[in-house]
């Protein structure tokens, strides 16, 4: 299913929170009081350690069993069209196996929570500082198929704690559980999650204007960023099926090809939905340098496809849904030029 990173490196076309990636200490920056604090960090990993094997949730129950409305809602969400998830005899989608031992807001209630092992683990954690948390990768193994009607078990442990890791983000150690899920008594996959518990890193005032974060280009959406850097916003068309999709993927989530051209969008939308952003203030965002309030729309484009952007030309609490827009790029800085869209006039 989903791509593995682990504490050491990350492979390609892993789904990772970027700021979560590690980076060497050098020799240079340690000081006499960062050996003494590494002294108790590696005191504070034997008592983590310990954990590793233990139970994190026991004969866990899904709340619901597999059913059609779940999986249907799924694949909207999604934009998952496969005949496989509908019709008289429909599975649902792999990657849900973990939406199926959720417990939701109110969490596990008949006593099939989180373990005490684990709470002790967490606790250890806290104490410690390391009172952040950030989710880094999953990875599933899907043994069959799952059917509505059938019923979800799953039994969850602490597969691995990483010894004291330096990121971005700050110092931490990973936390590594696999869940084995079962239904109606037989397996049917396994979901490894990873998260990383962490003290968060001192941060130093930026010097000089504040710079929007820098998109992550990689071999599989390369293309979209070289059509913006020539004004052109292009679309992925699987040349299979015809299918468009828009943001770019290695293969076609309606017939599964990988082969596929693209098409120039002509730039005219309207707002599919939108939300403001209050809070945190990030000056580069904000038209005035003060950081916000600033409005994030989701655009479905004349094709049919759908792009979140920024829409300017108005004000943030002008934009409403079914306003029309026209694409635009603004360039936010020397290095960077993004695709907006430009609220019509008389929209």
């Amino acid at each position: 299913m989903s791509e593995r990173e682990d504490e050491e490196g990350v492979r390609d076309h892993e789904v990772r929170e970027p700021d979560a990636q590690e980076h060497e200490v050098r020799e240079a920056d340690v000081r006499e009081s960062d050996v003494q604090d590494h002294e108790v960090r590696d005191q504070l990993y034997e008592q983590l350690a310990a954990h590793e094997g233990r139970a994190a949730a026991t004969e866990g129950r899904g709340k619901d069993p597999v059913n059609e409305p779940m999986i249907r809602h799924w694949c909207e969400a999604m934009g998952d069209t496969s005949a496989a998830y509908r019709g008289p005899d429909p599975v649902a989608p792999p990657t849900m196996l973990q939406a199926w031992t959720m417990g939701g807001l109110s969490g596990h209630t008949d006593g099939t929570g989180r373990s005490a092992a684990y709470d002790e683990m967490f606790a250890l954690l806290d104490g410690g500082g390391y009172t952040s948390v950030v989710a880094t990768d999953c990875e599933q193994e899907y043994l069959r198929p799952l059917r509505p009607g059938e019923r979800i078990t799953f039994d969850t442990v602490i597969e691995s704690v990483s010894r004291r890791k330096t990121t971005k983000l700050g110092t931490g150690y990973f936390v590594t559980t696999r869940t084995d899920v079962r239904a109606d008594g037989e397996p049917a996959g396994t979901h490894r999650f990873r998260i990383l518990k962490y003290r968060p890193a001192q941060r130093r005032k930026p010097v000089g204007p504040a710079l929007r974060p820098r998109p992550v280009i990689n071999r599989d959406n390369a293309g979209f960023w070289a059509g913006v850097a020539e004004h052109r916003l292009l679309v992925q068309r699987c040349t299979d099926c015809a299918t468009l999709r828009l943001p770019w993927l290695p293969g076609c989530n309606a017939c599964g090809g990988a082969e596929w051209d693209t098409v120039e969008a002509g730039g005219e939308g309207t707002v599919f939905s939108h939300v403001v952003m209050h809070h945190p203030a990030f000056p580069a965002f904000g038209p005035t340098g003060e950081g916000g309030p600033y409005a994030v729309a989701l655009i479905e484009l004349a094709e049919g496809v759908r792009i979140v952007s920024n829409v300017i030309g108005v004000p943030y609490d002008k934009v409403r849904v079914g306003m029309p827009v026209h694409l635009d790029f603004l360039r936010t800085d020397p290095e960077l030029e993004l695709p907006v869209f430009r609220a019509s006039e008389g929209g």
